[in-house]
């Protein structure tokens, strides 16, 4: 996501600064968009960047920056009306301030920490992203937030295959009654379809990914891959737990993390809410000028 923006809106210092070290690994990036009282709502951002002699005076609040404490150059979104005249800044240090535990995503839990900001920073003027055309900005933030998009349906899509391979598994080894449990329609049928629906979220990821790629517009496939294969995450964990019965409500077995993982997809890059609008109004018209995909 940071690697796209700064490609299309870096000037050349910015682009030979961050990117190759981007592409090696060297560094992380971060994205901070939400705050405390704006999220889907892109509109509703409150932190604003005041040019001065020396650079930019940066006050707000910003919340849910993924790899907050460990990102070399974070890019933070100012408004306050981010959907018209939305601006990007590249900052080069970290700004975790706060860390939040959480239910799901454990094993990034040092990568990807949440925090809350507050107060006044200050930046220098290198480290804002060169102005464009408003329509032009406006653009590249929707197809950053699109891009985001399809990732987390991808994640989700990958949530969703692991339960299948777990629940097929373990359905041949467990031995209920004198039977396989897999022989037994109750669990049969949740296999069944579960490995129809992972077919169908893998469709709708490759759709949006295969038009983003080729440069067609893509907003209204992501939304429909991310809407979709976060809720069939989301409901097949649940069955491939169940399948396992008290074995995976234990941390022995795998399933109990896909569980409390496919969560967060259906919230982060855009909540289902959000989704089911996007696709609703680009059937029945009257659509929004922005909506942000933003994480949560």
């Amino acid at each position: 996501m940071i690697c796209s923006v700064i490609l299309k809106l870096g000037n050349d210092e910015q682009k030979q600064r961050w990117l190759p070290q981007l592409a090696g690994g060297d560094v992380l990036a971060g994205f901070a968009l939400t705050e405390p009282d704006a999220g889907s709502d892109a509109a509703g951002i409150r932190a604003t960047a005041r040019r001065t002699a020396e650079g930019y005076v940066l006050n707000g609040r910003k919340q849910w920056c993924t790899n907050g404490s460990f990102a070399g150059v974070v890019m933070e979104c100012f408004g306050p009306r981010f959907g018209r005249q939305g601006r990007e800044r590249v900052l080069d240090r970290r700004v975790c301030r706060r860390r939040r535990d959480r239910e799901g995503h454990r094993q990034a839990r040092h990568s990807h920490q949440q925090y809350v900001r507050h107060g006044v920073r200050r930046c220098p003027r290198a480290a804002r992203l060169p102005a464009r055309r408003r329509r032009r900005r406006l653009r590249e933030c929707d197809d950053r937030a699109d891009v985001g998009t399809i990732g987390i349906a991808a994640q989700a899509t990958g949530i969703l295959a692991a339960c299948l391979d777990e629940s097929v598994a373990f359905a041949k080894e467990r031995v209920a009654f004198g039977r396989p449990i897999g022989a037994y329609e109750g669990i049969s049928f949740k296999v069944a379809q579960m490995a129809m629906d992972l077919d169908a979220a893998r469709l709708l990821v490759y759709r949006a990914a295969a038009l983003a790629d080729a440069g067609k517009p893509f907003t209204i496939e992501a939304s429909k891959a991310k809407l979709f294969a976060s809720t069939a995450a989301r409901k097949h964990a649940a069955e491939a737990l169940q399948i396992h019965g008290g074995y995976g409500y234990t941390t022995e077995f795998p399933v109990e993390r896909h569980y409390r993982d496919a969560k967060i997809t259906e919230i982060y890059e855009g909540t289902s809410e959000i989704q089911q609008l996007i696709i609703a109004r680009s059937l029945l018209g009257n659509s929004p000028k922005h909506i942000s995909q933003t994480k949560e």
